[in-house]
Parts: structure tokens; sequence; C-alpha cells
């Protein structure tokens, strides 16, 4: 993985942290969100036709971006639907089981061999994510998310891991086959569009202007980090394989614990501790890879 992937991944999960820092202190998260993907589109849209060029927005690169954001739009929606039904130290692991899948598509798909070095810092990486939610360091504990799979909130959080598996290597391919630039904003627009239909419903109208009023600074602010976030991302992805390019971007779990005990008064023990040395490990040995 070169440097500069590497550092552009990097970046893109520390942007990724705070502005999820930023949703955690909203009042209506749905609301909120949609409002960042607003302030992010409008960004892009003034920023577009000052850069030289035209950016392609061909038919198969439309499709493509639709179907990465309906995953991406489904994968906030499962990891919702298994955080408020579930325990989040029950389904917070499940979600990230995407990082078993990555690297497997990537293989099968798109001909990546990641190197040992890259092998043992993915299993670390995936590791890692899965103990930062978990409670003790016991065998039943370990099991503990597995235990009841007729459970709709663990039937989610493991589908949502899925999907967002599937968005990634969609992903891949529209930075293969077009400019990281159009391909995101194709893909931030097409959030936008999901995401405001599912604003139109009657239990989220009333909260759209409320939200504003009460959070404006942080939407502001919010909005450049999640384009930013999704632009260096996509960046990094052009100029790294697949099963890297993802378990890299975890090290915005490491960044949400520090975020979490500095400024939410959220405990550190030393399991998450534990979690982000293996974090930390993997990522450095993907470098390497």
């Amino acid at each position: 993985m070169s440097s500069l992937a590497f550092m552009l991944v990097v970046f893109s999960g520390l942007m990724h942290a705070l502005y999820n820092l930023l949703i955690k202190r909203s009042q209506n998260k749905t609301v909120f969100i949609w409002w960042l993907f607003l302030v992010s589109s409008g960004l892009l849209l003034a920023i577009l036709p000052l850069l030289p060029g035209v950016p392609r927005f061909e038919p198969q690169a439309l499709v493509l971006a639709g179907a990465g954001a309906a995953c991406f739009v489904l994968y906030h929606l499962c990891t919702g639907h298994a955080y408020r039904r579930g325990d989040l130290s029950v389904t917070y692991p499940l979600t990230q089981t995407s990082m078993l899948y990555v690297p497997l598509w990537g293989v099968c798909f798109l001909g990546e061999r990641p190197a040992p070095f890259g092998i043992i810092g993915i299993i670390l990486v995936a590791l890692g994510a899965y103990l930062t939610q978990m409670r003790r360091l016991r065998r039943a504990e370990l099991l503990r998310p597995f235990r009841n799979l007729a459970d709709h909130s663990i039937l989610a959080a493991i589908l949502a891991g899925f999907i967002y598996s599937v968005g990634a290597i969609i992903d891949k391919k529209g930075v293969e086959n077009y400019s990281p630039l159009s391909f995101t904003s194709l893909l931030i627009f097409t959030m936008l569009g999901f995401m405001t239909a599912n604003l139109l419903r009657p239990c989220h109208r009333p909260q759209i202007f409320a939200e504003w009023r009460q959070n404006r600074w942080y939407i502001l602010a919010g909005g450049p980090l999640m384009a930013g976030s999704f632009l260096t991302f996509r960046y990094g992805l052009s100029l790294a394989p697949l099963a890297y390019a993802v378990p890299v971007r975890q090290v915005s779990v490491i960044a949400g614990v520090l975020i979490g005990v500095l400024f939410l008064g959220e405990p550190c023990g030393r399991i998450r501790l534990l979690a982000a040395a293996l974090i930390v490990t993997g990522v450095c040995l993907i470098r390497l890879g």
C-alpha cells in the first residue's frame, strides 16, 4: 500500500470519527445526517465548476453510484435498527464483519492478492474492531453476539456488515473506471436523494428546521468533514487494494474511542486499549504489506 494511499485513507478515517462525534451530539440523527449530506452536496456543486475539465456522468457511472448509494443507505438503516433493538456490545461487533467479506470479494472479483503481512494485518484490525464494545475477555463474551441468531437486531447487524462489503466493491469499481471526484460527487448526490425520500415521511418533516435551528453550527462543520472523508477515502481506494483500504479506515475506531473518552466522558478500559493496540498493529502491518 503506497504512502499516499495510506495517508488518504487514514485521514478519511479521522474525519469520519469527527463528523460522527457531531452526529452523536445531534437531536434527531436521521435529520442531522440528511443536513450533512445537503451541505456536502452544496460544497461539491460549488467546487465542480471551478475545476479543470467537466466531470463525466456516464450511464454506467450513474448505475454504480446508485447501487453504491443504495448499499450505504441500507447499511445505515440496518445498523440503526440493530442499535435501537439490541445491545450495542452485541450488535456493533457484528456490523464489523464487513472486513471478513471485503478481502474475499477483492480476491474473487478484483484479482487482488494480499501479501502475508497484509493478511495478518487485516485479521488483527478485524479482531480489534470486534473487541471494541466487549465487556470482558472471556470465551463466552466473545461468542455472545452469535448466540441468538434468530434475534432481529442480530440479523440486522450481520446484514449491515454484508451490505457494506457489497457497497465497498461497488465503490472500488467506480473509482477504477471514473475519477474519484466525479464518482464521489455522484454517490453523495444519490445518497442525498434516497435520504430526502426517507425524510418526506410525516415523522421526520416537523424536525427538519428544528434540527437546523438547534445544531446549525454542527451541521456547517460536519458537512465539509463528511465531504472530505468521502473524497479522501475514494482517492485512497483508487490507489490501493480494496482488501487493504477498508481495514485501514478502521483507525476511525481508535479516534472514536479517544473522542469518547476526552469529550463524552466515556470509560476506556483495558479491552478498549487492547482493541486499539490490535488495530494500530494491524494497520502498520497492512502498510508494510
